[in-house]
């Protein structure tokens, strides 16, 4: 069990709003990683789509600890930090 109170699961932290699935691509901060998250726009001018990814900094809960590569899910939570609003709930297998 982790010590972590903004934690989903052991913690006292609630979530609710959007979940998104992503890919950690860095977690060098502490307590923190940053997941990508890509996907596609259709342009109607040119009748195709193209390719786009967001990057959303991301609470990373100790009993979870992702790491760079992980296939993660993330839910919106209250503000956490200036830029941190989201909390990851768990690893995709």
């Amino acid at each position: 069990m982790c010590e972590d109170k903004n934690c989903p699961i052991h913690g006292s932290l609630k979530v609710r709003g959007q979940i998104i699935k992503g890919r950690v691509v860095s977690d060098r901060m502490r307590k923190t990683a940053v997941v990508q998250r890509d996907y596609r726009r259709y342009l109607k001018k040119f009748e195709r789509y193209e390719k786009r990814k967001s990057r959303i900094l991301a609470h990373n809960p100790s009993c979870i600890d992702a790491v760079i590569g992980d296939e993660v899910t993330i839910m919106e939570c209250r503000p956490l930090s200036k830029s941190k609003t989201f909390v990851i709930i768990e690893k995709v297998k």
